[in-house]
């Protein structure tokens, strides 16, 4: 019966069953903000754990432990941070799915760090530092956790604000203000950290106008043809041929060093074959694929889409060979100096030590990447295929031209500044083409300038917050750094 007093029990059964429903919901919606976090505290644990296995945990070997869990720390904000320039453009273009570009990346960050990391590395980045300037031991093992130390908090917050900055920037500065409080103003090479000053602002602006230069030639020789899929058979070809041979050239120079000497001109060379090869493999495809489109802008973009993953695939594994080893090289030199109880200017690096950057990079970008990703693929200028993949080939050529004239350049500031030029660009392009069109008009149409300022098509708030976190990203790191080292050498002795 309706009224009869078990029915009334299983309702208050009921009742309590749906009240412990909600509170298990709310606290499973409360607690999902602490299981990246945990799972990150996990791995620091792990790469601890690793090193005392490997070590044991005597008192002097309990340095080594702590270095492995701040490299473990700053490996995932590398990830966090650093991989959202290889991923973002694609993402933002929509030819990879968030899902598939975390993948991709992790699988190819790691590759790339594990197969073609650096086998040697300065333990002073690039000559930061005098090694002759900090002889003693352990006045340079705190040095070295100083600036490991301070990197990673510097990119950790600039993940949190929103700004991808340098990981070898932050890494310089560690090193710099560490290494100033150990030792004084004259231990720091200042020429070398005037030509990495020059590449804050040389790399951004080379990367955005190579990707710009490209946007304009898809633009003239394309996508304003009255014809824009027989266009499209003659110029993707060549397109795709280029962006191959300067990866090909751009991983001989960084990601191959470890397996082959490779020089500038052997470096082009291939660069060259395989963009030949490329262009007579490419060209029948691409015919083959064009066939039955129809003649408008979104049949072109369909065709850089493929182009675009794989040149996304090759720049996270380049910056895995490349940026993962001056990441943990202060771990690295930390090892070498508490192992041998000496300093070097240049150390192997050990297995060990590239594997946790190579799993820290993919756990970071798992648990914290979508953020930047999303804005540098999409908050920053909109982007299409065909504008993301002038800034993945703006990143490969601008690494390859720097790398000749021999300026230190930052893989983050190029992508970042190839994007802000594709979106500048076609601001450019946009009114200029509004001039033309209002001069040909008998009563030209005026525009009020809030509505101008709204028609921006690169969201200024974005590009003030990312210059402004370039510029104080050595100075903040040093000082940083230079804290930590006076307050480790005042109460560790």
């Amino acid at each position: 019966m309706a009224g009869s007093p078990d029915s009334k029990q299983w309702n208050t059964v009921d009742k309590d069953l749906n009240k412990i429903s909600q509170v298990e919901y709310a606290t499973a919606y409360i607690s999902r903000p602490l299981v990246a976090p945990g799972v990150a505290l996990a791995f620091m644990v792990m790469a601890g754990l690793a090193a005392a296995l490997l070590f044991g945990t005597t008192p002097v070997n309990m340095v080594v432990i702590a270095a492995a869990v701040i490299g473990a720390y700053m490996a995932i904000n590398i990830g966090a941070n650093d991989v959202a320039n290889n991923m973002g453009p694609a993402v933002g273009a929509n030819a990879l799915s968030m899902g598939g570009a975390i993948a991709i990346a992790a699988i190819f960050e790691s590759a790339g760090a594990l197969v073609a990391g650096g086998d040697v590395v300065s333990t002073i980045s690039k000559g930061i530092i005098d090694p002759a300037s900090v002889a003693e031991t352990r006045a340079f093992i705190w040095a070295m956790m100083a600036a490991l130390l301070s990197a990673a908090l510097w990119i950790n917050l600039a993940t949190w604000v929103g700004a991808p900055v340098s990981t070898t920037h932050s890494v310089v500065g560690g090193v710099m203000g560490a290494g100033i409080a150990a030792a004084g103003l004259g231990a720091v090479n200042w020429p070398t950290m005037g030509a990495i000053a020059a590449s804050w602002v040389i790399s951004p602006v080379l990367g955005g106008v190579i990707a710009a230069a490209f946007l304009a030639l898809i633009k003239s020789r394309i996508l304003y043809q009255e014809d824009k899929i027989a266009a499209a058979r003659r110029w993707v070809p060549i397109l795709v041929a280029i962006m191959a041979g300067a990866f090909a050239a751009y991983l001989a120079l960084k990601g191959l060093k470890k397996i082959l000497p490779i020089t500038m001109q052997s470096a082009l060379l291939i660069g060259l074959a395989l963009g030949l090869m490329t262009y007579v493999v490419t060209r029948p495809l691409i015919a083959r694929k064009s066939r039955g489109m129809e003649n408008r802008n979104k049949s072109v973009k369909v065709l850089f889409a493929m182009p675009l993953v794989l040149s996304a695939a090759l720049l996270s594994f380049a910056h895995g060979a490349n940026d993962v080893a001056n990441a943990v090289g202060p771990l690295a030199a930390i090892v070498h100096a508490s192992d041998l109880g000496g300093v070097a200017s240049q150390v192997s690096i050990p297995a060990w030590v590239m594997v946790i950057g190579a799993f820290g990079i993919s756990f970071g970008l798992f648990l914290f990447g979508p953020k930047l990703i999303r804005m540098v693929g999409g908050q920053i200028t909109k982007l299409n295929p065909m504008r993301a993949y002038c800034v993945a080939l703006s990143a490969a050529i601008t690494v390859i031209v720097a790398s000749w004239l021999g300026l230190p350049v930052s893989s983050t500031h190029i992508a970042v500044g190839a994007v802000f030029g594709v979106g500048f660009f076609r601001e450019w392009h946009m009114a200029r083409r509004r001039r033309v069109l209002n001069n040909a008009r008998p009563d030209p149409m005026r525009i009020a300038p809030e509505e101008r300022r709204r028609r921006k098509l690169v969201r200024r708030s974005h590009f003030l917050t990312i210059i402004a976190a370039w510029v104080i990203t050595v100075p903040a790191a040093a000082l940083m750094s230079s804290v930590i080292f006076v307050l480790l050498n005042s109460l560790i002795r």
